[in-house]
């Protein structure tokens, strides 16, 4: 096959630029297929039969197209304009050593008779280059444009041309054939860029790379990876003989065939090409492989694939189903009656206080809304021991929560199935388990959170409060007072609990188990040597306001100290939330890139294995990582 003239051609401007080889040289007695282009199921062909015996005749009419060896229905036709894209840019050397033998005035003279030659629809551009690159024209039709840039070329020091190759696939952004074309007649003597990087910028933006050299040798053996990795030429040339080179690769460019069909369905995203054209009792072809592209891979329609969800699956989700759909009915037609302590409605009307009638009628209609809500949670209630209600109502209130123990109840196993049904649908029966215990455990990790930056902001807050504490007790009030005091000057936290600890005080709780119940709720060691130095003054005497004082300036100093190890130890703690996060973080995105990359992993008994052992390594390695960056202060 001619090798040259497919560079050109399959370079769109590949053609064009190729016009630079010698035709009696590069001649060969067949088509080549020049370039493909899919757009949905049309698949378009740049065929040139520059390479047919000359004084052959082509009739489009004896064009056939085989795909993946079926003959397709094709269509034949010579290039007309706004067929299809053709551009080339053509590297012109333009050092000092182009002077001798007259190499750079028939090199401008050969361009410029190919531009005069070539069709009106092939866009040209050019790109001049010495010791640095000095003229750049992105291609154009207007062929006057490139004339007038060549002409204002002059020759200076250097041979820059790794440089000029990637400016030249830089200007080469549009769509269709296109092809770079290398005019030199010497080696690289200073690029900034590499041959390497100089053949990669070229494969990755799908140019070929063509080489016509003015000179024999080592030089031209240093262009000619370039070429050979772009699927290009080497063409080695005399000076005098350009001028009839280029003029026939533009005549060539006048009898390419634009050769189109429809791809059918189940092709395949991947397929074999095979050209062949009848003329004077021969056949000549050529083939190509050629990516369709993923969206001709039909799969058979009624082809039985197998089921997401077994049998045991669909079993279970019925069953959770038929369970889900009997709670619904159940929380709608029972009753729900105040299952409230008396303390807990007394302490509830003491803080929303007595409206009225207006009140209590905003009270009606907020009961009528909520029965639903209050049958679900009368429900809940039933399976929620003394114990558990307690410990849960500590973290809800230590976390500001307004959700009671049977609330939090009732959105847990909410959420715990919410996500074994996103399991489901996201990868069946072993990831529905998986997303159930991160549904079990993210909530109460999320619990522990919110109660951790709310004692953070509590024990930040202790210094100051104390302070208005021992002012106000320095001023002549009561510690109730004085406790009044921050609630109606404080701010959040500490206003809210210490508001709390007044109301039971008011309804008879001693002021200091008031107080011992904020620091067993918030679950500060703090606020409890602040109770402890309360009680130890209640019953032995002295200065309460001056032991505020001394314990206010105690605190200070050791938030202080707290603040700097967290952040002298902040390294240390965000290197273990990303070693602990990014595994599941890179599993739960794999899930959706690629499932069937990761399937493996809770679909097979190997894959269970190697999940529990990460899992478990994954929760010592953050075990241990916790407490190395953990400094008790």
């Amino acid at each position: 096959m001619n090798a040259l003239a497919r560079r050109l051609a399959g370079a769109a401007a590949g053609a064009v630029l190729l016009a630079m080889s010698a035709a009696p040289a590069w001649a060969a007695d067949e088509i080549t297929i020049d370039h493909v282009e899919t757009d949905g199921g049309s698949v378009n062909l740049l065929v040139s039969t520059d390479g047919l015996p000359e004084g052959t005749v082509v009739d489009p009419s004896q064009v056939y197209v085989e795909l993946n060896g079926s003959t397709v229905e094709a269509t034949a036709k010579l290039v007309d304009d706004g067929d299809i894209e053709r551009s080339t840019v053509i590297v012109l050397d333009a050092s000092n050593s182009m002077k001798g033998q007259g190499k750079f005035a028939a090199a401008t003279t050969a361009i410029t008779a190919f531009l005069d030659s070539a069709p009106d629809d092939v866009a040209i551009g050019l790109v001049a280059f010495a010791g640095e690159v000095t003229t750049t024209l992105s291609p154009t039709i207007d062929h006057a444009a490139v004339r007038d840039a060549l002409a204002d070329v002059t020759l200076g020091k250097g041979t820059n041309v790794y440089d000029a190759i990637v400016e030249g696939v830089k200007l080469l952004d549009q769509p269709g054939a296109r092809n770079l074309l290398v005019l030199s007649d010497g080696a690289d003597t200073g690029s900034d860029m590499t041959l390497d990087v100089a053949t990669i910028a070229a494969q990755e933006a799908d140019v070929v790379v063509d080489v016509v050299s003015l000179v024999q040798g080592a030089k031209s053996d240093e262009l000619s990876t370039v070429a050979t990795e772009t699927n290009g030429s080497i063409i080695p040339a005399d000076p005098t003989a350009l001028t009839s080179v280029f003029n026939e690769r533009a005549d060539a460019l006048a009898q390419q065939l634009l050769v189109s069909f429809e791809a059918p369905a189940g092709s395949g995203a991947d397929a074999n090409l095979d050209v062949v054209i009848k003329a004077d009792g021969t056949d000549y072809h050529d083939t190509a492989f050629a990516t369709l592209g993923p969206g001709f891979d039909v799969p058979d329609v009624v082809k039985s694939g197998k089921s997401l969800i077994g049998n045991t699956g669909m079993l279970i989700g019925a069953g959770a189903l038929a369970i889900g759909l009997f709670g619904l009915l159940a929380t709608a037609f029972i009753s729900a009656g105040d299952n409230r302590s008396q303390s807990v409605r007394q302490l509830e009307a003491y803080f929303n206080g007595a409206g009225g009638a207006q009140d209590g009628k905003k009270k009606r209609k907020a009961t009528n809304t909520a029965d639903l809500k209050g049958s679900a949670v009368s429900v809940a209630n039933k399976f929620v021991s003394a114990d558990l209600e307690t410990r849960i109502s500590q973290r809800l209130s230590g976390a500001g929560s307004p959700l009671t123990a049977s609330e939090w109840v009732l959105v847990h196993v909410g959420v715990v199935f919410a996500s074994g049904v996103v399991g489901i649908l996201m990868g069946g029966i072993a990831l529905s388990f998986f997303f159930v215990i991160l549904g079990a455990i993210v909530p109460w990790f999320y619990l522990k959170f919110r109660h951790g930056r709310r004692l953070s902001k509590f024990n930040g807050q202790l210094a100051q409060t104390l302070g208005l504490m021992a002012g106000g007790l320095q001023a002549g009030l009561s510690l109730p007072q004085a406790v009044d005091t921050v609630v109606r000057e404080g701010h959040e936290p500490m206003a809210g609990e210490l508001r709390r600890a007044l109301v039971e005080q008011r309804l008879g709780v001693d002021i200091t188990e008031a107080l011992d119940g904020v620091a067993e709720r918030m679950e500060s060691d703090d606020f409890s040597w602040v109770v402890m130095a309360v009680r130890i003054q209640r019953e032995v005497g002295g200065n309460l306001a001056e032991i505020l004082h001394t314990v206010a300036d105690t605190l200070r100093e050791r938030e202080y100290l707290r603040r700097q190890v967290k952040a002298l130890s902040a390294e240390g703690r965000l290197s273990g939330y990303i070693l602990t996060g990014l595994p599941p973080l890179i599993f739960f995105y794999m899930t959706f890139a690629n499932p069937e990359y990761v399937a493996l992993l809770y679909t097979t008994v190997p894959g269970y294995i190697i999940l529990a052992l990460a899992l478990f390594l994954l929760g010592l390695g953050s075990f241990a990582m916790a407490k190395l960056a953990t400094v008790e202060v």
